[in-house]
């Protein structure tokens, strides 16, 4: 039976070697394996072929047939690992909230339970007719928001 910690074998030293990460390993009824990969400087097309190319020769169909499927991860698709967190520090991210409120900001700080983001909102000060524009720091814990993805802008 082929297996997530299986797959993991197959790849983690040829990941670790080109700085690379595991995002998602999925396996489905049928031996349907998903594998998504990400790394700092970004994943091309040819080292998804790589590693894609490294798992098959490691397995044997004549043993177990599997339909395989290796990726990069998606622009704007929710965070699933940290790292993720720390590939996108100083960018711009939404943070979707548990109560479903949304927050759009910088990502600024990532530990190991939470992470910080600056966001800039024009406030009201006592004294001024117009509203003006300040900055402060969210924190949240990562157990505590759905989901957090990164911003494409352009």
């Amino acid at each position: 039976m082929i297996t997530v910690s299986t797959i993991k074998s197959i790849i983690n030293d040829r990941l670790t070697e080109n700085d690379a990460y595991i995002v998602e390993i999925s396996i489905k009824p049928g031996n349907n394996i998903y594998v998504e990969i990400d790394s700092f400087n970004g994943i091309p097309i040819s080292y998804c072929i790589e590693i894609s190319r490294l798992i098959e020769g490691s397995l044997d169909r004549d043993q177990e047939d599997f339909e395989l499927q290796v990726a990069s991860a998606g622009i704007g698709q929710p965070f699933k690992v940290i790292q993720q967190f720390h590939k996108y520090l100083n960018k711009e991210v939404e943070v979707l909230q548990a109560d479903g409120k949304k927050a759009i900001g910088i990502l600024t700080k990532v530990g190991d339970n939470g992470f910080e983001i600056s966001v800039e909102e024009k406030v009201k000060t006592e004294g001024k007719k117009k509203k003006e524009l300040q900055t402060r720091q969210l924190g949240y814990k990562f157990d505590e928001v759905k989901q957090v993805k990164d911003i494409i802008s352009f």
